[in-house]
């Protein structure tokens, strides 16, 4: 929304990682969801604080045995640790109103556990944030 706003976006693909078998529309809703709310966290950063300041987002996969791991990283405000353990509850929004209108943390959370995988969160308050999916190789989800 905001065209004078720019951030690095750095992938990093590993080619070991193959396919997995999903349902594409869910896991793409949540990885939309998490690259979102890192926009949103360093587009904030950069309001408050603009000078020498590199609003910057990654996305990587990485293969680890049977396991497909996608991380989104950020550089933004980083989660609070007093709500850190309450972003995955329904309902629950750090954005004001009218903002905080996306798929949302715990429906992303539920759609990775439908997948039998795991989506974790590592956050340093004014540091940035990294959420990671570690999906299983090798499943089936009808």
């Amino acid at each position: 929304k905001d065209t004078s706003f720019n951030v690095t976006l750095e992938t990093n693909f590993d080619e070991a990682a193959g396919q997995i078998l999903i349902q594409r529309q869910e896991i793409g809703r949540v990885v939309l969801n998490l690259i979102n709310n890192a926009l949103y966290a360093v587009g904030e950063k950069n309001r408050l604080q603009k000078e020498g300041y590199q609003p910057t987002v990654k996305i990587s996969t990485i293969r680890k045995g049977n396991e497909v791991l996608l991380n989104i990283e950020d550089n933004g405000l980083g989660i609070p640790t007093a709500i850190k353990e309450k972003i995955f509850q329904p309902f629950f929004t750090t954005k004001p109103t009218g903002q905080g209108t996306g798929l949302g943390l715990s429906l992303s959370y539920d759609i990775v556990k439908a997948h039998k995988g795991e989506l974790k969160v590592e956050s340093q308050e004014g540091i940035g944030t990294s959420f990671t999916i570690t999906l299983p190789m090798n499943q089936s989800y009808a």
